[in-house]
């Protein structure tokens, strides 16, 4: 691995009796990055995660994180680990300021009180010190749970769906937070299947049914499918939805709302689709960059399901 990689995998394999979870899954995520790992629930995301970072053994495969390896240095590896949980995992009947005491105890922190008082101001908590975590709404609820994870100062954070169930102001306000801490080195992995929350990522990688599809920056990988969209507005949207579905060089469409988002991978062919439609005058045929969504879709419509062979 070199310096500029946090974790570099080669083959990394997981079966769960006659199923393979992971099949064979290579990755290096750069320090620093935030990295989106994107799929159905169930396709192995957060596996794979976990074993890039020493959590669980492989049944294949080799690598390391942080510089050591995943197979023999897995508590070394852990030390330098933050991990947020989908779901809320601290005390309810704590105050914010006893959950992350606590964390400290555990972590036999010198100064305790005053890396507890930093963690507090960090992340806007120091005024709700004394509330009970029970009753924290979804947003303070995940901003504590961040807390928590970075007391110890992590090299690697890891964030397994985490802004599922909160406003947007709060979603907003996470990401904020996430971003400030890559930018002071940290690498964050993130595993999700929601779209808002894939594209605040640097890097993203496709994952379905324990197969990796795809991997790159963010921005690129609608281009690397070779996708090309086209967005359409009109009346009887529904109707031309039905219609294009069987016309030829329209490989994919996605509705969004009252817009549907016409997608192929020959462009000449679906440019003639758009100029046939566009001449009758009934719709608006607009052509646009492919999004992370249409790739997402286009990815898991080729997928073969692995869950007769045996997460």
């Amino acid at each position: 691995m070199t310096a500029e990689m946090a974790i570099s995998v080669r083959g990394l394999t997981k079966r769960f009796g006659p199923r393979t979870v992971v099949d064979r899954f290579d990755m290096d995520v750069p320090r620093g990055a935030i990295y989106g790992f994107l799929g159905p629930n169930g396709s192995g995301k957060t596996t794979t995660i976990r074993m890039m970072c020493g959590l669980l053994t492989p049944d294949g495969g080799s690598g390391t994180c942080l510089g050591h390896d995943i197979l023999t240095q897995s508590q070394q590896i852990k030390e330098q680990v933050g991990y947020m949980t989908q779901r809320f995992s601290l005390y309810e009947d704590l105050t914010i300021r006893e959950n992350l005491d606590f964390i400290a105890r555990m972590f036999r922190m010198k100064d305790r009180k005053a890396r507890v008082d930093a963690a507090l101001a960090d992340l806007g908590l120091a005024d709700r010190a004394g509330q009970l975590a029970g009753t924290l709404s979804g947003g303070w609820k995940q901003r504590l749970s961040l807390a928590s994870c970075m007391l110890h100062d992590p090299q690697l954070l890891l964030l397994d769906e985490p802004t599922a169930g909160v406003d947007p102001k709060a979603r907003r306000d996470f990401w904020d937070e996430i971003r400030r801490l890559a930018a002071r080195g940290v690498t964050v992995l993130v595993s999700t299947h929601y779209m808002d929350e894939a594209v605040q990522c640097d890097f993203i990688a496709y994952i379905a049914y324990g197969k990796k599809l795809i991997s790159g920056p963010a921005r690129d990988i609608p281009g690397m499918i070779g996708l090309t969209t086209w967005q359409v507005e009109g009346p009887d949207i529904g109707a031309l939805e039905a219609a294009l579905r069987q016309t030829p060089g329209v490989e994919q469409v996605a509705r969004f709302g009252a817009v549907l988002h016409v997608s192929g991978t020959d462009a000449a062919a679906l440019a003639r689709v758009a100029a046939e439609q566009s001449a009758l005058g009934t719709h608006q045929w607009h052509e646009q960059k492919g999004g992370l969504e249409e790739a997402f879709i286009y990815l898991m419509a080729g997928a073969s399901d692995n869950f007769s062979e045996g997460e």
